[in-house]
């Protein structure tokens, strides 16, 4: 069965998720690959969404567009003001968050804000940082959901909007983060984790017919490689066809 490159991030970015626990999804991919796990492996699984909804059950066909928009709210457990959606997650109350972002460096950190070294005179000046630093700040665990292309996979991120191991070596406790960190890195090309000790990005996985000369093709920088490198199991038509009832009009999907 065929599939789209995001529906193969959807899908593989649901099986990280387990049930009776939380996780901060944004719209899009990452909403996506939540209410997919709720449905099929995590049904007690409880999203938070920014726009201060906890607990939703996303309706087929329903998909939200925005944080901010009452179908995101579809059999909410609660209706909390969006400053305490943060401070649950400052508390330690959520154990994921999802985020995808334009660059990810070596370290896992993220950048949504500027391409080009120049702040103040980028090349491009993206969205910024929403709540994505406060996810990547204060969430047990973070998984990157992304494109796996040369241009977003850098040596270092031109801008850290979201600290991921920052420079490695305890870098991320050193500057105040306590816990929490990047976990994972989910492309359309692997699996991706960090080695323990240096926190530097190595191949946990690739997806099936993916070699690791491709994954090392489209990466900016030199990759550790787990021993040994696993091969994820392609999107069932099962988990395809409960992804496509989610999103019919393929608005994240194509």
């Amino acid at each position: 069965m065929t599939f789209t490159p995001s529906e193969l991030l959807a899908v593989m970015g649901s099986r990280q998720l387990k049930n009776d626990t939380t996780v901060f999804a944004g719209v899009g991919v990452p909403l996506l690959a939540a209410a997919l796990a709720q449905q099929r492996h995590a049904p007690q699984l409880t999203m938070v969404i920014e726009g201060g909804i906890i607990g939703p059950r996303i309706k087929p066909g329903r998909l939200p567009i925005s944080t901010n928009e009452m179908r995101a709210a579809h059999q909410a457990q609660m209706l909390p003001a969006i400053t305490d959606t943060f401070l649950f997650a400052q508390r330690g109350f959520l154990d994921y968050g999802f985020m995808g972002g334009a660059q990810i460096d070596q370290y896992g950190n993220i950048n949504t804000s500027v391409l080009g070294t120049d702040y103040w005179h980028p090349k491009v000046r993206l969205p910024g940082t929403g709540g994505a630093n406060d996810i990547a700040s204060l969430c047990k665990e973070v998984i990157i959901l992304t494109a796996h292309e040369k241009r977003r996979f850098v040596p270092r991120v031109d801008f850290v909007t979201s600290p991921g191991w920052v420079d490695g070596n305890g870098s991320r406790a050193k500057a105040g983060l306590i816990f929490g960190g990047v976990s994972r890195v989910v492309t359309t090309l692997g699996v991706f984790g960090f080695d323990p000790e240096t926190r530097r990005m190595r191949v946990e996985a690739l997806h099936h017919e993916v070699t690791l000369e491709t994954v090392r093709a489209n990466t900016g920088f030199e990759l550790l490689t787990a021993d040994p490198v696993g091969i994820t199991a392609p999107p069932t038509p099962d988990e395809l066809q409960m992804l496509r009832a989610l999103d019919p009009d393929r608005r994240f999907l194509s």
